[in-house]
């Protein structure tokens, strides 16, 4: 019994020891403001075939900064977009898609709040946008290739739709002609062919570019460990993640205007930024080389991702013509896997943050998803996927209970070698260890099924914090956000009191427990109580105490989150319970209840 309880203690102190670091050490951060850009424009890359040494020109776009994004928008001719999941607009002014609301997506869980707002126009506070362009080459100069500020003319369209692309042209004064034609899908996926026909006499040279800009920090970065945000890139078989203060740090020439980093993309590979729930991401046709590079404009404080094409050479009379795609939308899973199956996008799936553990955090989204499509409630999803977890690992945990029960029986024995070995510790050891070896009993085998639970947990909290399927889903009742902590409080009994619970500036926010955190405390302690407490009274003290500090621990944890706990702890429980009992042993939960209240006699002093 006193191994037992020694194996349970360890791997619940260490189980706590890792929550509670996780969560001092690494604390979701307030959201920071990013400082305003005091220049609105985007960078043009230059030429391609020296992406290292490109120039940087700053300012292309002149607006002056406007905090009225409505005005914003009314500066410029522009070409509506309307999708199914989308609405928003093109700017004849550059051919900037700067303009995109995500029309299944609110602010927050009132039906009556704003929808998303994914990108926003130069001349407004946290401009993000994406333009294309070429870049000169040989003979050209910047004013011969369309760019940021470029006037287009609609030639063809009225509204972007999935039926109806629109088309762009824009001609130079040497004769060449520009053209663009955006289309897009009924989901998230742009496709941008950008064509010129060389009407001059002499051979020219430049290539073609996608830049995605983004004006500055963006105002709602979480900066939690577990979650990456920033610049994610693909570039042939490496998966890079670039956080924005990484960004900011590149190593260049410092007489450069503009940090940047370079890397030549063979075949296969996307760049872009990614948010918790949303990404805008420029994406070349499989199979076609390009120089995918970031960069952070210095002074502007203007992040931008970029895809950099091969040089074309045209002689008169010649045209060329590429396309590559955009996404810019919602990480959906189904979305985006379907994208990747579809377009041979090469693992864009793992644009989504599956973390270290993904190996557990892929398929257990899987199932969950599954399980949410199948029951249609996807609090009842995830108690699902915790019966399923419990059924895979019950085997070992069948073991595990066994294990203890032998322990138990062997108790008896164990105590008569204590009696017997007196002082001499290592005497009882070997003892100890030659009763186990010639019972066949693994004392560590009893918190095996506890330790595994410790990636299992993180896998599971990774999917639900990270994963946009699980943002506003409710459960019942009070829990309609899953993504989100418990918002009732035992400070106000739970709505019956007539004022609101603290808000998370109140340092009283942390003793606001909702019904869900108080749940968790009793079904550790209850399942504590299928054993008796140990007999040294330090780790009799740690145990009682250990439900309560988990509880207040996980408090502002995800529901979602919470209640796999609380699922899993009373699934544990019925299989101990049963195990124990077809073993011969009945746990005395009640009178182990009752014993935990009673007051220990004082130690009298030895006389």
């Amino acid at each position: 019994m006193e191994n037992q309880n020694k194996n349970l203690l360890l791997a619940t102190v260490l189980s706590f020891l890792v929550i509670t670091g996780w969560m001092i050490l690494f604390p979701p951060a307030e959201p920071e403001v990013a400082p305003q850009a005091t220049a609105p424009g985007a960078t043009a890359p230059g030429d391609a075939t020296t992406p290292s040494t490109a120039p940087t020109v700053a300012g292309e776009l002149a607006a002056a900064p406007v905090n009225d994004r409505a005005a914003a928008l009314a500066e410029t001719v522009r070409i509506p977009i309307e999708t199914p999941d989308l609405a928003g607009s093109v700017s004849l002014i550059g051919g900037r898609i700067d303009d995109l609301h995500l029309k299944a997506y609110r602010e927050t869980i009132d039906p009556k709040s704003d929808t998303v707002t994914l990108l926003t126009p130069a001349g407004t506070d946290h401009a993000y946008y994406a333009l294309y362009g070429w870049a000169p080459g040989g003979a050209l100069e910047a004013a011969d290739v369309p760019g940021a500020a470029t006037e287009w003319e609609l030639v063809e369209g009225e509204t972007l739709t999935p039926d109806s692309p629109i088309t762009l042209a824009w001609t130079n004064d040497r004769g060449m002609t520009f053209r663009r034609t955006i289309a897009v899908d009924d989901k998230f996926m742009f496709s941008v062919t950008q064509s010129v026909e060389n009407g001059s006499d002499e051979i020219q040279r430049l290539a073609p570019y996608g830049i995605i800009a983004r004006h500055g920090e963006p105002d709602d970065l979480m900066g939690f460990f577990i979650l990456h945000e920033g610049v994610i890139r693909q570039a042939d078989n490496e998966l890079a993640e670039i956080d924005y203060d990484d960004a900011a740090d590149l190593a260049i020439d410092p007489r450069e205007a503009a940090h940047a980093e370079a890397v030549p993309v063979s075949q296969n590979g996307w760049i872009g930024f990614t948010d918790h729930y949303w990404m805008t991401t420029l994406i070349p046709a499989p199979g076609q080389p390009f120089t995918s590079v970031v960069k952070w404009v210095q002074g502007a404080d203007i992040y931008q991702t970029e895809v950099r094409l091969p040089t074309v050479e045209l002689a008169p009379g010649a045209s060329s013509e590429t396309t590559t795609m955009l996404f810019a939308g919602a990480k959906e899973w189904d979305t985006i896997r379907d994208y990747e199956k579809d377009l041979g996008i090469y693992r864009f799936i793992d644009s989504i943050d599956w973390g270290m553990f993904f190996f557990l955090t892929k398929p257990m989204f899987a199932v969950l998803h599954w399980l949410h499509g199948f029951i249609g409630n996807m609090g009842w999803a995830i108690i699902g996927l915790t019966v399923i977890i419990k059924m895979i690992l019950f085997p070992l945990a069948r073991k595990s209970y066994i294990s203890m029960a032998r322990m138990r029986e062997l108790q008896p024995e164990m105590e008569k070698i204590k009696e017997n070995a007196g002082d001499d510790r290592t005497k009882q050891q070997q003892a100890i260890m030659e009763l186990y070896k010639r019972e066949k009993v693994n004392p560590a085998s009893g918190c095996l099924p506890l330790l595994l639970q410790i990636p299992i947990f993180f896998s599971l909290y990774k999917v639900i914090f990270v994963t946009l399927e699980l943002r506003h889903q409710p459960w019942i009742g009070w829990i309609q956000d899953l993504s989100a902590p418990d918002p009732s409080s035992i400070l106000n009994l739970f709505g019956l009191l007539p004022y609101a619970a603290p808000g998370p500036e109140s340092w009283f926010y942390f003793f606001s427990l909702g019904a869900m955190p108080i749940l968790l405390g009793i079904s550790m302690w209850m399942q504590q109580k299928l054993n008796p407490a140990p007999t040294d009274q330090t780790q009799a003290t740690i145990m009682a105490w250990m439900p309560w500090v988990f509880m207040f621990m996980l408090g502002r944890f995800a529901s979602g989150l919470v209640l796999y706990w609380i699922s899993n702890n009373l699934l544990t429980f019925i299989q101990q319970y049963s195990i124990m009992r077809l073993h011969g042993h009945k746990p005395n939960v009640f009178g182990n209840i009752i014993k935990s209240f009673k007051r220990k006699p004082k130690e009298k002093d030895a006389k």
